[in-house]
This record gives C-alpha cells, sequence and structure tokens, in this order.
C-alpha cells in the first residue's frame, strides 16, 4: 500500500468477497515505480483467507519481467545526477517521515488488510507490526542526514576521509506445520495436547505440545514457526548452552528465571542474535535484530541496519603542507 497512491485513477479497486466484513482491498496490482501496474504476462493468483479458505481477490502475479522492471527502476533513481541522489538529506529524512504520517493516519484499515490477509490477530496487527512500522520510519528519518565519515591522521603528506555511500500465514505453512507435528508423533515424542487443525476449514493449528523430546526429533531441529511447543528436560546449565548450540539456527532465545547470574551466562553462551530474559519476541526500533548461523542473516532495526544498507568508501588526498 502507498498513501501517495490514495487517489491514483488507475488504481484498481475490487470489493472483497467471501466473510471478510466488507473490507475493500484497493489496491491487487505490483507497485513499480511510484505507480499501480499490471504484471508484464497479465497473469493474476488468488490470496486466501485463512480463517476460512475463501478467496479474498485476486491480485496481480509478479515473475522475473516485472522484477526486471524494478530492479531497472530502482537503477535509474541510484544514478548520479538523478532526482534522488542529489536530494538534500534532510529532505530525504522529511519524506520518510511523511510515509510513517501516510501509515498512521490509515494504521486501522492497513491493520484490517494484514488481518484477513493472514489471518493474525486485528489487536496484534494493529498494536505491534503498525506500530513498529511507523517507528522504524520515524527513526530511520532522523538518521537521513546524520551518516557521515570520519576523517584519519595519516603518516605522510595525506589526509584521508570515509564516506558511507548506499549499497545500491498460507496453506503452504500449515502443511509444514502438520507435517512437522506428524513427524513428531512418528518419532516418538509423545504429544500432550493439540496436533490438529482449529475447525474443519481454514488453516489455523491448535496450540500444540510435545513432551518426551529428544535432541534427534526433526521437531527439536527445525524451525517450525507455528504453535508447537517441545518439552524437554536438563539438568546443568552448560547442558543447555550446550545442546542449544548444536542446533544450525540461532534466531532468538528467551530465558526465564529469577536467578541473573544463570541468565546472564546464557545469555553470554548461547549463540543467537537476540536473548531474551524474563519476556519473549520484544522488538523495539531501537535495539538490532538478527539471528546467528543460518538463521536471521543481516541485522534489522536500530543503526546497526544501516550497515546492512552503506559501504564504506576511502579517499586519501595528498596536501601540500600538514599541519595537524
Amino acid at each position: 500500500m502507498n498513501g501517495a497512491a490514495a487517489d491514483e485513477p488507475s488504481a484498481k479497486k475490487r470489493k472483497v468477497s467471501g466473510s471478510t466484513s466488507g473490507v475493500e482491498v484497493k489496491y491487487t496490482q505490483l507497485f513499480i515505480n511510484n505507480e499501480w501496474v499490471d504484471s508484464v504476462s497479465g497473469k493474476t493468483f488468488p490470496t486466501i483467507n485463512p480463517t476460512d479458505g475463501e478467496k479474498i481477490c485476486d491480485v496481480s502475479e509478479g515473475d522475473k519481467a516485472d522484477v526486471d522492471k524494478a530492479v531497472d527502476a530502482a537503477r535509474e533513481a541510484f544514478k548520479l545526477g538523478s532526482v534522488w541522489r542529489t536530494m538534500d538529506a534532510s529532505e530525504r529524512g522529511r519524506l520518510i517521515g511523511k510515509l510513517a504520517d501516510l501509515i498512521e493516519r490509515d494504521r486501522e484499515y492497513l491493520a484490517k488488510l494484514e488481518t484477513l490477509d493472514n489471518g493474525k490477530p486485528f489487536h496484534i496487527a494493529m498494536a505491534g507490526d503498525l506500530e513498529l512500522a511507523i517507528r522504524c520510519y520515524r527513526y530511520y528519518s532522523g538518521w537521513s542526514d546524520k551518516i557521515f565519515g570520519k576523517t584519519i591522521p595519516l603518516d605522510g603528506p595525506y589526509m584521508s576521509m570515509t564516506r558511507h555511500e548506499p549499497i545500491g500465514v498460507d496453506q503452504a505453512q500449515f502443511d509444514k506445520i502438520m507435517g512437522l507435528i506428524e513427524s513428531g508423533k512418528k518419532e516418538g515424542a509423545k504429544l500432550e495436547c493439540g496436533g490438529n487443525r482449529v475447525g474443519d476449514k481454514g488453516f489455523f493449528v491448535e496450540p500444540t505440545v510435545f513432551t518426551n523430546v529428544n535432541d534427534e526429533m526433526t521437531i527439536a531441529k527445525e524451525e517450525i514457526f507455528g504453535p508447537v511447543m517441545q518439552i524437554m528436560k536438563f539438568k546443568t546449565i552448560d547442558e543447555v548452552i550446550e545442546r542449544s548450540n548444536r542446533s544450525l539456527y540461532g534466531l532468538a532465545a528467551a530465558i526465564f528465571t529469577k536467578n541473573l547470574d544463570n541468565a546472564l551466562m546464557l545469555a553470554q553462551g548461547l549463540q543467537a542474535g537476540s536473548v531474551w530474559i524474563n519476556c519473549h519476541n520484544v522488538f523495539l526500533v531501537q535495539s538490532p535484530f538478527g539471528g546467528f548461523k543460518e538463521s536471521g542473516i543481516g541485522r534489522e532495526l536500530s543503526e546497526y541496519a544501516l550497515h546492512e544498507y552503506t559501504e564504506v568508501k576511502n579517499i586519501t588526498i595528498r596536501i601540500p603542507q600538514k599541519n595537524s
């Protein structure tokens, strides 16, 4: 969605079908180079309401040709002398802040669309996803004119400086989760509760708990991204660290304890990009988020995310006389 295109005459508006309380999907095309366009192939695909499995609407189906168009547009914007490259950094920040204002203006509508499309509770979309998006844009709008390099003292008649320049829930997930639940049953874990679809349609899975789980079971090794809990016993903190670090993944860990020494020992020992102590899933724009090993490559949020989108250029100048 893009607030700047709200009154664009070419944008197609379609009423949502099915049991969706009359929410209107205003844009079903691809957004490329600041305009809504049909896919090059003209193909569309249905997007499905995960609550009841009914079609919401048809949206444009992008493929390689559409990706090429988007990349070409990005390259044009990146060229020396382009409007974006010659724009003052403070003006870029103002535009990013304006986007935050537009998202906030349409926050309730966007949250309804998010809930309609992926089935998450409305209050999470409203107070979680949209809130974080708004804060992100406002946070980075403030960074626009504060990304600067350094001057470096060198031996001899030289001066060096650096610049930071830009580098240039669905059916499938439901099937994946249900497949992992079945693997837990087959591999000997004890299903304590859940393990089924909620109702007879839609793609929601019951809260599921397994016990008698060992480290070699699929449900102990794979990232499930579903409401499935594996309860595993341990004897020592060192054992927890050693067993956890065998995993190929290291996105996040949550520790619940009243013992601060144990909490800090675990936080320092676990190979995870984020460690929460006595809390879980806390995402704040000022703190970085990302994983270790094969999960969560790079960093999002905070100043650290800026390093993912810039590269350092060193410039060295020979000077006639050195005075400092």
